[in-house]
């Protein structure tokens, strides 16, 4: 039996095939619809892509998607921060219409805790959850066994708790969100705010001399080099992360955390730190187990193989899937 799935991206639509062992046997990437307007036009011509490669990926039952932004538990996206004008949107209800199968939308990062907790780092895990460390902060989470969406389906949106409420402003509105420190982004701004204090010469070469052109990138170089300086940012990013995990666990206590995204690349840079600094915020660290820290094995695969395995996700947080309405378009299932 094969199982697709498709992660929807802020540049990119990655759709895999699974086979019945788990293993990734085809892989489609198409570029993600810009439209120059907004609305209805944009998510039209994304729901276009997502149809074709469903065919090409040979989709003939179930098809799982995963977007960015707030999806409620009927596959309607409400918001997406990458997706131009899009709001209130039935993904899965039209994208079922178009493909003739039933579709199973949720968020990206929820997606991508599928793929940890099934087939990856939290495999044979019952509590665990999934931070994504990428531009922004995302996650989901898993307890119980279940995966667990809340009420609405907006469960994971870990990268909004405020971690300094007079700190820089996040573009969701408000000030100090976590993602602002503990992000690919929240990494380059510590830097860049070191940088300009005249710390950091030789990241700054590497940045080509600009201090406000430092990236995270730079950071990573300069630290594997050795550099005391960009070790020095690199811990203090560390303590950041480290401040939301204990928050986390003071509220869940999960058995571990798995940290996905684009820093996971960097797993060898940072998760001695993150330890470290995790053990020294956590509330009564030794009088606890503490929950186990891992980086993701799925990398960039982990949404689209979070999609395909939401068909068979167990457990009744999971609504049924949206099957293809009939032609007076009445609705055959929850959400459609």
């Amino acid at each position: 039996m094969t199982r697709t799935g498709i992660d929807v991206g802020g540049t990119k639509v990655l759709g895999v095939a699974l086979d019945a062992a788990g293993e990734v046997v085809a892989e489609i990437r198409r570029p993600t619809p810009r439209a120059v307007d907004v609305g209805d036009r944009s998510i039209d011509e994304l729901l276009t892509v997502l149809a074709e490669v469903s065919a090409e990926l040979g989709s003939t039952v179930a098809l799982g998607v995963g977007v960015p932004g707030l999806v409620t538990r009927a596959g309607v996206l409400r918001a997406a921060p990458n997706l131009d004008g899009v709001a209130d949107v039935d993904v899965a209800g039209r994208l079922a219409d178009l493909t003739g199968l039933d579709v199973y939308v949720d968020n990206d990062a929820t997606c991508a805790t599928v793929a940890e907790w099934q087939l990856g780092a939290g495999a044979r895990t019952s509590d665990m959850m999934l931070i994504t460390l990428g531009t922004g902060i995302g996650g989901g989470l898993v307890a119980g066994g279940a995966l667990q969406r809340g009420v609405n389906g907006f469960a994971g949106e870990f990268g909004h708790m405020v971690v300094h409420p007079e700190g820089p402003r996040c573009p969701c509105g408000r000030r100090g969100c976590w993602e602002r420190y503990a992000s690919g982004s929240g990494l380059a701004m510590l830097a860049r705010e070191a940088a300009v204090a005249r710390r950091l010469e030789h990241v700054v070469e590497l940045a080509g001399g600009d201090p406000q052109a430092v990236r995270g990138e730079h950071v990573q170089d300069a630290a594997r080099a050795g550099d005391p300086e960009a070790l020095a940012v690199i811990d203090d990013f560390a303590r950041w992360v480290a401040l939301g995990l204990s928050n986390l666990t003071n509220a869940v206590d999960p058995e571990m955390f798995v940290l996905g995204g684009g820093l996971a690349a960097g797993a060898d840079l940072y998760l001695e730190p993150i330890e470290a600094w995790f053990r020294e915020l956590l509330y009564q660290p030794d009088l606890r187990p503490m929950p186990r820290i891992e980086f993701a094995r799925w990398g960039s695969l982990a949404g689209a193989v979070g999609a395909a395995l939401l068909p068979e996700v167990e457990g009744d947080v999971v609504v049924p899937p949206v099957q293809r309405r009939d032609t007076a378009g009445q609705g055959t299932a929850p959400g459609g």
